[in-house]
Order: structure tokens, then C-alpha cells, then sequence
């Protein structure tokens, strides 16, 4: 019988998604700097693809692995709300 790659093959849905997420939070830090927080405006919907992602994983794992979406679609919100509160800080552009 065929393991389906979305559950349990190598391709994990929500290892993705929290490997999605540590690179939005790290986009995240380094928009942090000065005159680089228009790169929320590229890091926000990134999360939020990400974000989906882990909600996917999130329904589509079995019992014995809903953490790992569940932990992909945690941070890929918590990169958004960071995203979100750096654009109000700086105006938008900063």
C-alpha cells in the first residue's frame, strides 16, 4: 500500500509549515532594521501562505501528529501580527 506524501511521507505538511515559518519570523527580524520594513509588505502574505499551509496540515494529519500544523499555523500568524504591528510603527514604509 502507497503512503500518501501529505501525511505520512517524507513531504510532512506540517513540518513544512513550521519551516515556512522560521524563515517569515527571520524576513520579520531582518525588517526590523531601519528603512527595511516595506519588507513586511513581501513577508506578510509569504506568512500567510504559510499560515495555510499548516492549517491544511492541521486537518489532513492523523491523530498521532496534529502539533506539527498546529505549531506551522502558530507561527505563521505570530510573523503576520509582528509584520503587521512593524508596518503601523513605521508608517507603512519604514
Amino acid at each position: 500500500m502507497l503512503r500518501s506524501p501529505i501525511t505520512n511521507g517524507s513531504l510532512n505538511v506540517g513540518v513544512i509549515s513550521i519551516v515556512w515559518g522560521v524563515v517569515a519570523l527571520l524576513w520579520t527580524a531582518l525588517a526590523f532594521l531601519p528603512f527595511l520594513g516595506w519588507g513586511n509588505w513581501f513577508m506578510i502574505p509569504f506568512a500567510f501562505v504559510g499560515a495555510l499551509i499548516g492549517f491544511v496540515g492541521m486537518m489532513v494529519s492523523g491523530a498521532d501528529q496534529p502539533s506539527r500544523g498546529k505549531t506551522g499555523l502558530t507561527i505563521n500568524v505570530a510573523a503576520i501580527a509582528i509584520g503587521v504591528l512593524r508596518l503601523s510603527l513605521g508608517g507603512g514604509i519604514f
